[in-house]
């Protein structure tokens, strides 16, 4: 696997910004400039392929959901099937057809899955000519109704990681790598302007690092330059000449007036399509979350039974599609739209630790969860139910005290260039100064809300 390769690699992964900073070093060699290399240092030197201990505590992938490869093994088994070739049934559509394949065995209608109503009795077992006893008959018909309830959940999960990268990094993860490959200061900058929006929250009553640094920059100014070497991406080419960034890439992980620009009408136009369906997918399951979970919407401050965690990663998401819907609307002048339809934030849940620690400061409530709180649920506006435009929207954050503007709630935000910072090691959020320590401490869970394992000889 080549470089850059290994670089695209990084895109479905949460590698640290410094180690995708070392993969750039490496890379791009000689065409950085000392000032670029300089930059670039200021990561790639907490590497940990420049540690004398390469190890950090911090999971370098996005999770994943577990298919049905061991449900399916044992309906093999128990049916009697000839061993398939290789099947990937961490795939939901393999999964589904398995189950349309064996359910018509033993005359089981998919879907159909009451115990007490749906089995077949003795005598349409013999009517139909299905010669097994009752007690095969019924061991059969659990496995594939486990089958069925694995498939939902399988998709369910899939689901809930694909708008947690979402929330991350928007579509960098979809990026393929023929389009990856076409322009490699494009690929650099993808790749660790992805590192940096996947690095973790940090447990504080400030706002959260932003993903864009001085490095982000240096890299996108790189690839406006247009002045780097085309043999970087072809061996077979000794010959140096300038290559257009692929700003339809970049677009799928930054968002902003400046890349838009490079982009045609029909691309925003995709891209606008792209992230309408997105909002409208997130806001569903944000409804079916709203629905299981007893949220009080006034204050967002997390209740024992809430699930925070997906709430929160698919609140995420929703944000992040809504930022870069907005900023396609206003690149296509088509702000006008706004006075019809536009979409409030969603806030996310607040633990209950984090808000006290805001009154122990001195601080209230954020006023945009005020704003959050007066505006149409997101699922609502989506089902024609209630009306959110830009009126109420102003409305709205005139009566909290929020600059509509300035808060991004009627148009795109706007952020700054921040200085480079090194990923800490985080327990629960919580920085811990050694990696070790940090892998320690999560084993006896410390900082998680559960009761801590004391320290005791021979197990830590």
């Amino acid at each position: 696997m080549s470089s850059i390769e290994q670089l695209h690699v990084t895109l479905n992964e949460r590698r640290r910004p410094e180690d995708v900073a070392e993969m750039i070093i490496s890379l791009l060699d000689k065409d950085l400039n000392q000032q670029e290399r300089s930059i670039l240092m200021k990561a790639a030197k907490g590497s940990l392929a420049r540690k004398m201990f390469s190890y950090t505590s911090m999971l370098q992938t996005f999770a994943a959901a577990v298919g049905a490869g061991k449900q399916v093994e044992t309906a093999i088994r128990l049916f009697k099937l000839n061993q398939p070739a290789a099947i990937d049934y961490n795939d939901a559509t393999n999964i589904e057809r398995f189950i349309k394949f064996v359910s018509p065995i033993i005359h089981k209608q998919v879907g159909e899955n009451d115990f007490k109503a749906d089995r077949l009795n003795k005598e349409q077992r013999k009517t139909i000519g299905l010669d097994v006893s009752k007690r095969n008959y019924n061991k059969k018909w659990r496995l594939l109704k486990r089958l069925e309830r694995k498939l939902t959940n399988f998709i369910q999960e899939n689901r809930k990681i694909e708008f947690q990268k979402i929330s991350k990094h928007g579509l960098a993860h979809t990026i393929n790598l023929g389009e990856f490959l076409q322009d490699v200061n494009s690929a650099c900058f993808i790749a660790y302007y992805t590192a940096r929006c996947n690095v973790r929250s940090i447990f504080t009553n400030e706002k959260q690092e932003r993903p864009f640094d001085e490095i982000c920059d240096m890299l996108l100014k790189r690839c406006s330059s247009q002045h780097h070497r085309s043999d970087l991406l072809a061996t077979s080419s000794k010959e140096s000449s300038p290559m257009p960034a692929n700003w339809w890439a970049i677009a799928h992980c930054y968002v902003s007036e400046q890349v838009l620009n490079h982009l045609d009408d029909e691309q925003k136009g995709i891209l606008l399509g792209k992230w309408t369906s997105i909002l409208q997918d997130i806001a569903a399951l944000l409804e079916e979350l709203w629905q299981g979970n007893d949220i009080n919407h006034r204050t967002m401050i997390v209740k024992r039974g809430n699930d925070s965690t997906t709430w929160n990663n698919t609140a995420g998401a929703w944000n992040k599609a809504r930022d870069n819907w907005m900023n396609l609307i206003y690149s296509m002048g088509l702000e006008s739209i706004l006075e019809d339809i536009c979409f409030g934030k969603v806030l996310r849940l607040m633990a209950a630790d984090v808000a006290a620690w805001h009154r122990a400061s001195g601080k209230d409530l954020d006023p945009n969860t005020d704003v959050w709180a007066k505006l149409p649920l997101p699922w609502q506006v989506f089902q024609d139910t209630a009306i959110c435009n830009k009126a109420l929207v102003e409305k709205s954050c005139e009566e909290a005290g929020v600059d509509p503007i300035k808060s991004g709630w009627i148009t795109p935000r706007i952020h700054g260039i921040v200085a480079f910072k090194p990923t800490p090691e985080l327990v629960h959020g919580v920085a811990i100064s050694s990696p070790y320590l940090a892998t320690v401490l999560k084993k006896h869970k410390y900082y998680s809300g559960k009761k801590g394992k004391p320290f005791t000889p021979g197990n830590n």
